[in-house]
């Protein structure tokens, strides 16, 4: 009998994810890249939002198609399946190709949050991944979003599991109407 890998993508949303998710507008449209199973797919169609993911692996899009749109793609060595298309909200963990950060960033709509995840240097002394290539440099995420307004970013440890990441949650401004104010973030003030 083959042996089966498990699906990446199956285990509980990414806390992060979760935690700032309320910034997203009632009913966005949402990309989820590196979309594995879906596990962000699913956590976001269940509050509402419409949601599509992209990943390379047909297994991993199959399982997803389940929550919401999915696109099988090489995004790596192959064209950006998005090009001329924004969302809501764009949603990246566990996943850095540097050659298309800015693509990724672009997708952001105005008005639309970007929630990005993925590890940072220092995991190597810790475990996998490991190579440079993999991982985000301090502040790396920071410049790669300077045309967004930055509502949170982390850069550090996480001890369950062991990891380095770096965490973003960051808006495209969007035109406030004429003699409107900008849109307040924080509830309560």
């Amino acid at each position: 009998m083959k042996d089966i890998a498990p699906l990446h993508g199956t285990s509980a949303p990414s806390e992060g994810i979760v935690r700032w998710s309320h910034l997203l507008a009632p009913d966005a449209t949402v990309l989820d890249v590196a979309c594995g199973a879906g596990r962000h797919m699913q956590w976001l169609a269940g509050r509402g939002h419409t949601v599509t993911g992209v990943d390379r692996a047909p297994e991993a899009t199959a399982a997803a198609n389940a929550f919401g749109r999915t696109v099988t793609a090489d995004i790596e060595s192959g064209p950006w399946p998005f090009a001329g298309q924004a969302f809501g909200a764009v949603v990246v963990t566990n996943y850095l190709w540097r050659p298309r950060m800015a693509d990724i960033v672009a997708a952001v709509a105005p008005g639309g949050v970007l929630l990005y995840e993925t590890f940072a240097a220092g995991n190597e002394t810790v475990g996998k991944p490991s190579r440079a290539d993999f991982l985000l440099q301090p502040g790396e995420l920071l410049a790669a979003c300077s045309d967004l307004r930055v509502v949170a970013y982390e850069d550090g440890f996480l001890a369950e599991p062991a990891r380095f990441v770096q965490r973003i949650a960051a808006i495209r401004p969007s035109e406030p109407a004429s003699g409107e104010p900008e849109r307040s973030l924080l509830k309560g003030n």
